[in-house]
């Protein structure tokens, strides 16, 4: 019992570390497909995606990004797998969240 305790935990530990990198993955492609596009000036902020994303090759993302104060939740559609894959499609599904902000 003590050997399959101890290789769930391993496993979880292991999922765990992959669940966080991949989440660094998605930032950095999304950082990237927004610079390609031109708009560099607009800053990844967070993701938000679900507990089996990692082990998906197609997901649902939320990407919160800044851009001089405003802020915006953008639903994405990652086709491909960051960690796995050479080829990854972002698209985008829809603004969730619009937030202006004022600099006075």
């Amino acid at each position: 019992m003590g050997k399959l305790l101890s290789l769930v935990g391993i496993v979880a530990l292991g999922y765990a570390g992959v669940y966080v990198y991949y989440g660094h993955a998605v930032e950095q492609e999304a950082q990237r497909a927004l610079d390609e596009r031109g708009l560099s000036a607009v800053n990844v902020e967070s993701v938000d995606y679900g507990l089996w994303a990692p082990v998906s090759t197609s997901t649902q993302i939320t990407l919160n990004v800044t851009y001089r104060g405003a802020q915006a939740a953008l639903d994405l559609g990652v086709e491909g797998h960051p960690l796995f894959s050479d080829e990854v499609a972002i698209r985008l599904d829809g603004l969730q969240a619009l937030r202006l902000g004022l600099d006075f």
